[in-house]
């Protein structure tokens, strides 16, 4: 009795081990398998905004602002919902733990905001002043600039002689 209980314990250990074994295995292959989803530019980098160096901002629309920073530098930031009433408000203000505003941890306040609360932010990235002008244009804040085409010019010597194709059907005939 006494090597049957001694076999059932290193049977025991023996299933405990193997299934800890397999449940490692899983985590690994789990962590292995996942794979990077290519995402556009704006969602897979995301830029933080040094506080003071905050010098304007434009409203595109109820959850979208262009914020410019010092240096020229422009940041498209997008917020988590819409700020009703932030395209009528007189200002707004960043609200950030660290001074840094950066998505998921800042937060805009305005003062149309009625309830008090402030909305995060779920996307700041850095723009060129070309990205710029596409937002604004495509948020009606600004009209595209209207290229004209230059009216073509008669060129001396380079006539082109056209053929006459009733001529052609007549002369079939005969």
């Amino acid at each position: 009795m006494q090597t049957e209980k001694v076999e059932k314990t290193k049977d025991y250990k023996i299933i405990k081990n193997q299934l800890l074994i397999v449940l490692s295995l899983c985590s690994l292959v789990a962590c292995g398998g996942t794979e990077t989803v290519d995402r556009d530019e704006d969602s897979a980098r995301s830029d933080c905004i040094y506080q003071p160096s905050i010098r304007g901002y434009t409203v595109l629309d109820e959850s979208n602002l262009i914020v410019t920073a010092s240096g020229r530098h422009k940041y498209h930031m997008v917020l988590q919902r819409r700020a009703h009433g932030l395209k009528s408000s007189w200002g707004i203000a960043f609200k950030s733990p660290t001074g840094r505003i950066c998505p998921a941890f800042s937060e805009v306040l305005f003062d149309g905001h009625f309830d008090g609360e402030s909305i995060r932010i779920s996307a700041i990235r850095e723009i060129s002043p070309e990205e710029a002008e596409q937002l604004l244009i495509r948020h009606g804040k600004k009209q595209p600039e209207i290229e004209y085409t230059p009216v073509p010019q008669e060129i001396e010597g380079a006539e082109v002689e056209e053929l006459d194709t009733a001529a052609d059907d007549h002369s079939s005939r005969d």
